[in-house]
């Protein structure tokens, strides 16, 4: 079996770098067979997780206390992985924007790798896992993208071997109705876990590859034609402290915990929103619907290990099931989906609670095969994290 982390390449070359070892294994919470949420026992609260008010770091501050100049950083002194000091900025997440950085070789090039998990990460099932879900051929989306799923994306980001990929979803902001810059992916996709730091110069480009251009049309693609809607820099990220205290590269920690909220801004300055941008934005079902009781889910995401490239927008529908792993820890909702590598972050979209679509959940893991996804039951630690980056930002 196998995770969908993050592939990476260095710099503009064609040829893959050694993979970053974050690995997310497999776990979720053993319960009973009516019950998806049965108690996980102690966890972070929604106030453990950040929603008490927390004024933004001065940036300008936070570079000179880690001897860091900001005309050095946007010349290239982002790309000093030392471990010291990339473990000392674990405290604050550091983003400034790098103009023109993304180019359209670079986002090309950016994709996720495979990564096995052992048989032994899952020998932990408690018998409440439901069977292993049919297969469901990943459909490609009807272009342009804008148009079919406004609200999706991905987010670029470096990490010590190159730059990286995942997908990501636009997300409704109660603090600013109709003109959200939240952005929704993994938590492995911003944060690399225990002992690790944040990644580097996250960006979110919605809708790329709008047109659906294959691989081969895209060699000579203008980056407009990549980031039709922009190129949009993350000023704040946030994940769960279970993902960063124990997220792991091998055995699984964290996995039901990963999920992440990005606050994104413009690179080139915009008067617009991104909900406004994109033309629309998910509201966040949190506590969604036991597994009977949800019709299907649609995953969506750009998979990039073979037979996929990366560059076009897929997505899967299928009525999930149960991935229950570890009496301690959340039950994960699980679908068949042929979608490989580069599909972590990307949206999982049911019916809400009002009748309409809402996202429920976010692509975390597969295995090796690349039939099924997992991805974390939103509780009451996804609410504190979203919950914390809107008022943040709220009076922004």
């Amino acid at each position: 079996m196998r995770s969908i982390r993050p592939r990476a390449r260095r710099g503009t070359s064609a040829v893959a770098a050694a993979a970053f070892a974050t690995v997310l294994a497999l776990t979720a919470t053993a319960c009973g067979p009516e019950d998806d949420t049965a108690d996980p026992g102690p966890t972070a609260s929604a106030d453990q997780q950040g929603t008490e008010d927390v004024a933004l770091p001065d940036l300008d501050q936070v570079l000179k206390d880690l001897d860091i100049d900001l005309d050095k950083w946007k010349d290239g002194a982002w790309d000093n992985w030392d471990k010291d000091k990339w473990l000392r900025e674990a405290g604050e997440f550091i983003n400034p924007i790098i103009e023109d950085l993304w180019k359209p070789d670079r986002m090309r090039e950016a994709q996720e790798p495979d990564k096995p998990v052992e048989e032994e990460d899952i020998s932990g099932d408690q018998g409440v896992t439901d069977p292993d879900p049919q297969p469901v051929d990943a459909k490609q989306v009807s272009s342009p993208y804008s148009t079919a799923v406004p609200e999706a994306g991905k987010v670029f980001f470096d990490g010590p071997d190159g730059s990286m990929v995942c997908s990501a979803t636009v997300v409704q902001d109660p603090a600013h109705p109709g003109k959200s810059n939240l952005v929704w992916t993994a938590g492995h996709c911003v944060h690399a876990g225990k002992g690790g730091g944040w990644y580097k110069n996250l960006a979110f480009v919605p809708s790329y590859n709008d047109a659906g251009k294959s691989a081969a049309e895209l060699e000579t693609a203008t980056r407009e034609e990549l980031a039709p809607k922009g190129v949009w820099w993350a000023d704040w990220a946030q994940t769960s402290s279970q993902w960063i205290d124990t997220g792991a590269s091998v055995g699984g920690q964290g996995a039901p915990y990963d999920f992440a909220v990005l606050h994104v801004k413009p690179e080139g300055g915009s008067g617009k929103s991104l909900e406004e941008t994109v033309g629309g934005a998910l509201p966040v079902e949190f506590n969604a619907p036991q597994v009977k009781d949800i019709a299907n889910i649609t995953a969506t995401g750009y998979p990039a290990a073979p037979p996929f490239d990366g560059q076009m927008m897929h997505q899967c529908t299928d009525k999930p099931g149960r991935l229950s792993l570890d009496s301690a820890q959340p039950t994960m909702y699980r679908i068949g989906c042929r979608m490989t590598a580069g599909s972590s972050g990307g949206g999982w979209v049911a019916t809400g609670s009002d009748g309409k679509p809402a996202l429920v959940s976010n692509t975390s893991i597969g295995p090796a095969s690349a039939t099924w996804l997992a991805g974390p039951h939103l509780g009451p630690e996804a609410k504190g994290v979203y919950n914390a980056v809107s008022r943040k930002f709220a009076n922004k």
